[in-house]
Formats: C-alpha cells, structure tokens, sequence
C-alpha cells in the first residue's frame, strides 16, 4: 500500500480528535469515490464526443457498409 501525506493546521487536528473516526479509512473512501466521479464525469465527457461525432457523419456511410462493399467488389472481382 503506498503512503500519502497530508497537511492540516492544528485547529483541525484537535477537531478531529475530538471525533472518533479512523481517518485513514475516511480519507482512502473520499479519494475512491472523487476517483470514481471523475472517472465518470470522463466517461460522460466521451459519449457526448461520440454523439457529436456521429451527428455530424449522418450523411456518410457507416464503416461497416464501405467494408462489406469493398470486399463484395474484391470477390467479385476474383470470380
């Protein structure tokens, strides 16, 4: 496990002595799920870039169409 650091000032350590929770484990949650937000809000960040990108092809064939034509045309030019 790796280690981190963490500065605060003293008026929040005294704060949370006074509290009785394993900080170690708020904290490693805290960071898990900022992680898995950002994660996310990345993932949003693509399917919005995706369906821009497909909007704006509408009109050209699909890469799968110009395939199946290229090898039609590639067989059909072997028989």
């Amino acid at each position: 496990m790796a280690v981190i650091t963490v500065r605060i000032d003293e008026e929040t350590k005294k704060m949370m002595k006074e509290i009785k929770v394993n900080w170690s484990d708020f904290i490693r949650n805290a960071i898990r799920m900022k992680v898995q937000e950002e994660r996310r809000k990345n993932l949003a960040k693509a399917v919005l870039i995706n369906e821009k990108l497909r909007r704006k092809s509408k009109g050209e064939a699909r890469a799968e169409e110009i395939i199946r034509k290229y090898r039609e045309e590639q067989y059909a030019d072997s028989s």
